[in-house]
């Protein structure tokens, strides 16, 4: 009778200190979500864009004014299937001979999931390499920034 007793009495303790255990859970896990969502946020002010679809395919001086693209034979596929993935800076920035911009397109296809060009390779190769063939400049200019903010 005895060890019956002495049972019970381990079985009360430990349902004792499971309960006390998680309720302390319940207390800290409430606090923790209660102090992580009452924070003040902190205000981003957003920046308008101004939006004009009739200024997208608008070309001055010979230069594409969305982009910055050379107007030329090809540069529609070029702005197609390069900014895309990435900035039409990064194409206009650069310099390079047909193999070179041919080698960089067989690395995006390799290493950056770039899709098969098809028949637009030839015409995106042919622009490319005729409007940002390498010159004699030395180092590329520096890139214009138009408006410079602070990031808060």
């Amino acid at each position: 009778m005895r060890m019956k007793d002495n049972f019970k009495k381990q079985i009360k303790a430990l349902t004792k200190i499971l309960a006390s255990f998680l309720l302390l859970m319940l207390v800290l896990f409430g606090g923790l979500f209660y102090f992580a969502n009452s924070k003040p946020k902190s205000h981003v002010e957003e920046i308008p864009v101004e939006d004009s679809v009739e200024d997208f395919d608008k070309v001055e001086n010979g230069i594409h004014v969305a982009t910055g693209f050379i107007d030329d034979e090809g540069m529609q596929a070029t702005i197609q299937n390069c900014t895309a993935c990435h900035s039409a800076k990064l194409v206009t920035q650069n310099r390079m001979s047909r193999e070179g911009w041919k080698a960089t397109i067989v690395w995006m296809q390799e290493t950056q999931n770039l899709w098969d060009l098809g028949v637009n390779e030839e015409l995106i190769l042919n622009y490319l390499s005729k409007n940002y063939a390498p010159t004699d400049k030395g180092r590329r200019q520096n890139l214009e920034v138009a408006e410079w903010y602070e990031l808060n």
